[in-house]
């Protein structure tokens, strides 16, 4: 008699999220009306939010509660649910900058971020997570940095000669007023 034959599928292994594109401010650096910039790689909050709590929940204590404008947003969920917990998320239109994520850790704070969109070019997506997450901190919102930068580099490089200065940081040399001793970096850098 014959044994019977039974197909053995592969065992499919979760996949891991790649890690959150973030820039922070570090301690001490509480200036201007951002705490850094999150460049996430979709516009769907429930596939992008766990990467970024894995992130924030070590360093900031456990996310609580997130506040989004839709404006730019697929779909908004009531509640993400991520490691172990659940993140209630809501939505505000007038009252939150449509690139900004506000994020609230019961009893620990509140912290704002721009929120860089996902199809963002590289470079001036390292220049937003560069300005949001500066230690002098930026005076302007969320959108006013988005619309600063491109408004600044409307114009291709390909398009307009560098500059001395841009040429000579281009070509790896650095500008006269860099400080000749590495000052403590003022931003946490993750997943560039």
């Amino acid at each position: 008699m014959a044994a019977p034959f039974e197909a053995t599928l592969p065992r499919r292994e979760p996949v891991a999220a790649p890690p959150a594109r973030l820039a922070l401010k570090t301690d001490g650096t509480p200036q201007g009306l951002l705490d850094g910039a999150w460049w996430p790689r979709s516009r769907d909050l429930l596939r992008e939010l766990p990467s970024l709590m894995d992130v924030l929940d070590p360093l900031w204590g456990r996310i609580t509660r997130i506040a989004v404008n839709p404006e730019h947003w697929l779909f908004v969920p009531h509640r993400v649910p991520v490691d172990g917990h659940v993140v209630k998320v809501g939505w505000f239109t007038p009252e939150i900058d449509p690139h900004q994520l506000l994020l609230l850790s019961y009893g620990t704070g509140r912290w704002d971020l721009l929120v860089i969109p996902p199809e963002t070019a590289t470079a001036s997506a390292v220049r937003l997570m560069t300005a949001a997450s500066d230690g002098d901190g930026s005076p302007l919102t969320a959108s006013a940095l988005v619309a600063a930068d491109r408004a600044h580099h409307d114009v291709s490089a390909a398009e307009r000669p560098l500059g001395p200065d841009e040429a000579w940081e281009y070509e790896g040399g650095t500008s006269p007023d860099s400080p000749a001793v590495p000052e403590r970096p003022s931003r946490l850098v993750i997943g560039m």
